[in-house]
């Protein structure tokens, strides 16, 4: 009997759909599973098929280009994301990125990231939500409910195990069974079971001895079995190494196109029979599948008419502000901008907003609301702002600016571009507004061997200017007549490296105010298919001793010194490591020296991962602002004037120094990691070790007080518990608490060994000054389940566990007993 039952969310059949399969030619099947290009599936018109493109977007929807004129919202780091402790703030974030993707013509999304906060040196940790995997869980089904509200795909990835980018490629996750069932699969479980989410990413890395893309157990048996997954498991992007193995091992699409595994390869696998066809078959169903979900595949459209809100950028500056954490008040925020008549704002980051981190994650953004213009437009003119960089952190100079550069051939604010042949010869010119350059394969002119980038840089002031050209190859540079020929080679092996922490050489240009300087930079192209060079400036700046001298005078002089420190795209990204936790260069030399000279200093610490802050207890306040993505000053000046409450809390551990933490080395050890710790990660492993950290999991203040005053717990084994928690707002302004509720066995133990703590329910209330609230905090019985390991499968252990409730995971203020 013939079924047309659609299947869910395709308007399709399944019959349909394999009869689509049926119609293919195994070419046609070969192509469709591995791509037309970087981004891209091919449309098939025999059976209806239109293309379907993909974009990277943990922070934003960049689309098909790396072009500062194809812009994007830029949303808060994940990390800030999973700060608001709110599935809907995710769902919010989530629809957004879902309709931006609608209107760029985009159906599926690169994102979220869901690997875990194991280590804070992890390259990719501010892409990723946190140390916990029910946290982690919650904010990512909320984050792919909201996408796909919108008609668009979201991915999960990286699966699994991928969390440090040294070794990437080929590093094998050593975890064992439970560890691996609780913790590092439990956000993609809850993403396909709850949210029933489109596609998965199949991780670089290998796990337990099997390559990611080739493990079967965990792709086949787990994902697509136990799960019952019918989505498209993507590869990483150049992760599929071998034919057979990946093709039997679960993958459904090697990305990018072309692959030389799965081409002609394949092709050949399955006319020998090495390949069965039905497995070939199920990955391009799931495709179409998918194609049919986003409305790419023959009468289906995307779902609703889905377009971006008018008030897209309040809504990413309500995020931003929400996600902030306030670590430290002695009673100098909120700022009160009436009673103050100079202030003195300080920091590298303060001139250079780390906006978002490096990588894949990386989008072009329209603008991107500095510390200075928040605080200028909250303050107002009669506040006096002095502004300094303190200390010289960045690595790379900023892009030239475009006030003061001009594409001499058009004579508009900008860069121009002309691309070349192996001969010399003209392949055309482009207008550029940025001079970040970057192109991915098949986006250059056919044939391009060279691009030559000119512009005419106009100095503001005298004196000795500073210029870098970054990239990794040959550059002829010519800067007013003056030719100078070099070449730039990377240090690392990876390619995305080389894109994102490219070589740098510094030039000092003598220049006049007023007075034009002609730089023109000839590239010659590697054999890596893109282009990643670019040019920065800066004006002529202090001796580095003279600069910390002027910002401590600036500081001393006025009522309030706000200094901006933090991490910078070259520090947090993808592709490589952080190699400790310290804030770079002079940063704590010059927190440290505001703070003697002015008693009212604030700081702002402007990073997506931990860094040691050896001052925070010498400063009037401390404010966590994150990667705060586009509206970043807007949302920090609402935080620090009270229009906004910092509302978010650490969803992940702070350490007070390196020496504490548990777990801080990515060093691949015998080609691998193992997973010692096992189920204790984050804050359960800070707590099994007694070590105390500067900022527990989950910690936050805000600008009221609250008290706890009393707790109910119902419910049992089965059907899991409700755990009601009565709060007052004891303060004198209205605020909004999160209430965490966690879990221990009485006794400390699980399986006949220690078991800490962890967290299994959280809600957020708000209320009046003076007034009271009723957090419900649902758990589940899946959530009260552990993996046992010589059942191989699910349980409620008996016994009695003491359910604890409060602020953080190093303040919990209401414990009760509970018999399971």
């Amino acid at each position: 009997m013939t079924s047309h039952t659609p299947t869910p969310d395709t308007g399709i059949g399944e019959d349909e759909l394999r009869g689509l399969v049926a119609r293919l030619s195994l070419a046609d099947k070969v192509r469709l599973v591995v791509g037309e290009d970087f981004w891209s599936l091919p449309e098939m018109p025999q059976i209806g098929l239109r293309k379907l493109r993909m974009s990277d977007g943990p922070v934003g929807v960049r689309g098909v280009l790396w072009d500062e004129r194809d812009t994007s919202l830029l949303f808060p780091s994940p990390t800030a994301q999973a700060a608001a402790w709110d599935p809907e703030v995710a769902r919010k974030i989530g629809y957004l990125m879902g309709a931006q993707a609608r209107d760029k013509d985009i159906h599926v999304l690169l994102a979220p990231t869901v690997n875990m906060h194991r280590t804070p040196l992890g390259g990719r940790h501010f892409e990723c939500y946190s140390e916990d995997p029910l946290l982690t869980a919650e904010i990512g089904v909320g984050f792919v409910e909201g996408v796909q509200s919108a008609g668009v795909a979201a991915t999960m990835k990286h699966y699994v195990a991928n969390d440090s980018e040294n070794e990437r490629m080929s590093y094998d996750s050593r975890i064992g069974e439970r560890a691996l069932r609780e913790v590092y699969l439990a956000p993609f479980r809850a993403a396909v079971q709850e949210a029933r989410v489109w596609l998965v990413m199949s991780a670089y890395n290998a796990t337990n001895g099997r390559s990611m893309t080739e493990n079967a157990r965990l792709q086949n048996d787990v994902l697509k079995g136990e799960w019952g997954f019918d989505g498209v498991v993507v590869s990483d992007w150049l992760a599929v190494r071998s034919t057979e193995a990946a093709a039997d091992g679960g993958t459904d699409l090697a990305m990018p196109a072309p692959n030389e595994f799965w081409g002609e390869a394949l092709v050949e696998a399955v006319t020998a029979g090495r390949v069965d066809e039905v497995v070939l078959d199920d990955k391009v169903l799931r495709i179409l599948r998918l194609a049919a979900r986003v409305g790419v595949l023959g009468d289906t459209a995307p779902r609703g008419d889905v377009t971006l809100p008018a008030d897209a950028d309040a809504q990413v500056r309500a995020i931003a502000a929400r996600a902030m954490v306030l670590l430290e008040n002695r009673g100098v925020l909120p700022v009160d901008p009436a009673k103050l008549a100079r202030v003195a704002v300080v920091g590298p980051n303060a001139v250079r907003l780390s906006s978002q981190g490096g990588g894949s994650a990386h989008v072009n953004p329209d603008h991107v609301v500095g510390i200075p213009e928040g605080l200028r437009a909250a303050f107002g003119p009669d506040v006096e702002l002095t502004l300094r960089q303190g200390a010289f952190t960045h690595r790379a100079l900023a892009d030239l600016p475009l006030d003061a550069s001009v594409d001499p051939a058009t004579g508009e604010a900008g860069l121009g571009v002309e691309f070349h042949a192996a001969d010399g010869s003209s392949l055309g010119t482009d207008h550029r507004l940025g001079s970040n350059l970057v192109f991915w394969p098949g986006t250059l002119p056919q044939g391009t061997a060279a691009l030559t980038a000119r512009a005419r840089l106009t100095p503001a002031v005298d004196g000795t200017h500073l210029l870098d050209v970054r990239g990794a190859g040959e550059f002829v540079l010519t800067l007013d007549g003056v030719r100078s020929e070099f070449a730039l080679v990377s240090e690392s092996n990876d390619t995305i490296e080389e894109l994102l922490k490219p070589p740098i050489k510094r030039f000092e240009v003598a220049a006049a105010a007023g007075v034009p300087v002609e730089v023109e930079m000839r590239y010659t192209l590697g054999e890596a298919g893109f282009a990643a060079t670019g040019l920065g400036w800066e004006s002529p700046r202090l001796a580095e001793d003279d600069e910390i001298a002027a910002a401590v005078a600036d500081a001393a002089a006025a009522d309030v010194a706000i200094v901006v420190v933090g991490t910078t795209d070259d520090i947090e990204s993808e592709g490589f490591d952080r190699t400790d936790l310290a804030l770079p260069g002079r940063t704590d030399e010059l927190v440290a020296r505001v703070a003697a000279a002015n008693p009212n200093t604030i700081v702002v610490v402007n990073a997506g991962s931990p860094v040691i802050m050896p001052w925070r207890h010498d400063v009037a306040a401390l404010v966590w602002a994150w990667l705060p993505g586009q509206e970043g000053g807007a949302a920090l000046a609402d935080v620090l004037t009270g229009a906004v409450e910092p509302g978010g809390r650490m969803p992940t551990t702070y350490p007070a120094d390196e020496a504490d933490v548990p777990v801080l080395s990515t060093e691949v050890v015998d080609g691998g990691h193992d997973y010692a710790e096992g189920s204790a990660i984050g804050y359960r492993l800070w707590a099994a070790r007694g070590l105390t950290p500067a900022y527990p999991f989950g910690y936050g203040l805000g600008y009221t007080d609250w008290a706890y005053e009393g707790a109910t717990v119902s419910g049992d084994a089965a059907h899991g518990l409700t755990v009601e928690v009565t709060v007052a707002n004891t303060g004198s302004r209205d605020g909004r608490e999160v209430v965490q509720v966690y879990l221990e066995p009485a006794d400390g133990t699980l399986f006949g060994a220690p078991e800490p703590l962890r967290l299994v329910g959280f809600a957020s209330v708000e209320a009046a000054a003076g007034a009271k609230a009723v957090a419900t905090v649902t758990v589940d019985a899946a959530t009260l389940a552990r993996w046992d390991e010589a059942a191989e499968g699910w349980t409620v252990v008996p016994g009695t566990y003491t359910v604890m409730v409060g602020r953080n995971a190093g303040d919990l203020r209401i414990a009760a007993e509970v018999v399971l």
